[in-house]
């Protein structure tokens, strides 16, 4: 069975992935600290390691170089809640397999640690980091679509990135909330630090305030060293507070004191610490319906929306959709090793009739599960779930009369630039491969 070493400081969360990956059939070794961490790569061989980045009187990173020196066969996957690609880039500089973002889902972590013992070490390993590194970078990348919906959310992301005022997106789940908070990261002061994304609805009550501002050796049981907290983490750059309606009202009130002060003091701590941080915060819940019912402060909420913009769904931007999908096409390839080229008209079909309620999140899984199931060059709508199918058919209607009006515009966008296909695309706003696609999918003969 392989042997999985994690080396974690946050015990609760160790003792809870070693169970887990011991249930699946993992022998699960633990180190708290970089010391038990050498201590137990003395005493024994590991076939994967699962690192924290961010460790007491060391890092990961840090560590990594000695393994790979040492048992260069070994995987090292460096987890981390503070998503930052250069920490990433350097890790697979110096070896790492791969790295993974907290909080991640089980499912994500199996992933992983499969793809890392599944690939040889032998030889090609810079060419193997590299193309680790391409697919960590994808995620972060932002696509500007071409519909009114998605124009109007680049221009208040370029509004607003220059300036330090808190942002408050809104908007359902999966349509790209911390990818929109990571662009106006990007395109801010602050882009050369860190942006940290935390998830306030998967932190435990119990242990927010230690998640938040850190906590020193001894403060509590199981604290056994000293911790840096998000806020900490962030200083200097930009904190994304993802699911903020999530907060607890008392944790609410210790937020809304930091963000006023700009300080704070670890958990134990009498010290304090100075913060510059920008927050952006995000919620698919009405904070104003929940500041009236009392269940949100409302002066939290004036803190934090500075500046308000909604990220909108899919469904809202049907100009974008095949822009998105060719996007996700060719991200899966890239994960899954594959060179699959396109849709074929049936699927395209269904892809611009389903109504997406999951948004891009679920296009970006539904598409990666596609091509995962397909053999040939053409995705075939048979590799879609059923209930993409049935979401599809339920919409035939709507679907006709848009097709309709849709290739009705087509047509005079190529009357009016006597058929040039490109001029065609700019006056339509979509791109040259997008019209191409709708005009083979209209069986258009032009």
């Amino acid at each position: 069975m392989p042997k999985i070493l994690i080396i974690e400081d946050d015990t609760a969360f160790c003792q809870m992935l070693s169970k887990f990956l011991t249930k699946h059939g993992y022998v699960v070794s633990s180190s708290y600290t970089i010391k038990e961490a050498q201590e137990n790569l003395s005493a024994s061989n590991f076939d994967v390691i699962l690192s924290d980045v961010r460790l007491p009187k060391g890092n990961g990173l840090a560590l990594l170089s000695t393994v790979k020196k040492a048992s260069p066969n070994t995987q090292v996957i460096l987890m981390t809640g503070y998503a930052e690609v250069k920490t990433a880039v350097n890790a697979m500089k110096k070896g790492a397999f791969d790295y993974i973002s907290k909080p991640f889902t089980p499912d994500e972590i199996l992933s992983v640690i499969t793809n890392a013992l599944n690939t040889q070490t032998f030889g090609n390993t810079q060419k193997s980091n590299e193309s680790s590194i391409k697919k960590k970078d994808a995620p972060n990348q932002f696509l500007v679509g071409k519909s009114e919906s998605s124009q109007k959310l680049q221009q208040y992301i370029n509004l607003v990135a220059p300036t330090n005022m808190s942002v408050l997106l809104i908007g359902e789940s999966g349509t790209g909330k911390e990818v929109t908070a990571k662009s106006i990261h990007d395109a801010s002061k602050r882009r050369e630090k860190n942006f940290v994304a935390v998830d306030c609805g998967a932190i435990p009550k119990e242990i927010a305030t230690s998640e938040f501002f850190g906590h020193v050796k001894g403060s509590f049981t199981g604290a056994i060293e000293d911790k840096m907290g998000h806020f900490e983490a962030a200083n200097e750059g930009t904190l994304f507070l993802d699911e903020i309606g999530n907060l607890s009202y008392e944790h609410q009130i210790q937020l809304l004191r930091a963000i006023q002060e700009r300080k704070i003091k670890r958990v134990g701590s009498t010290k304090e610490i100075h913060l510059d941080l920008r927050i952006i915060a995000a919620t698919n819940e009405d904070l104003a319906q929940a500041v009236q019912e009392g269940s949100f402060r409302e002066d939290l909420y004036h803190r934090l929306n500075e500046f308000s913009m909604t990220v909108p769904p899919l469904r809202e931007r049907v100009g974008d959709i095949m822009l998105f999908a060719d996007y996700f096409l060719d991200r899966a390839n890239e994960e899954l090793g594959k060179n699959v080229s396109h849709f074929s008209t049936e699927a395209q079909e269904y892809i611009e009739t389903y109504p997406w309620p999951g948004n891009l999140r679920e296009m970006k899984n539904v598409i990666k599960r596609a091509v995962l199931f397909t053999e040939g060059d053409s995705i075939m709508s048979s590799a879609f779930p059923d209930e993409l199918i049935h979401g599809a058919e339920k919409n035939t209607t709507t679907k006709f009369s848009k097709s309709e009006y849709e290739k009705e515009r087509i047509l005079n966008a190529l009357k009016q630039t006597n058929f040039n296909k490109s001029k065609a695309a700019k006056l339509l706003q979509m791109t040259r491969k997008t019209l191409y696609n709708k005009i083979n999918l209209y069986q258009m003969e032009v």
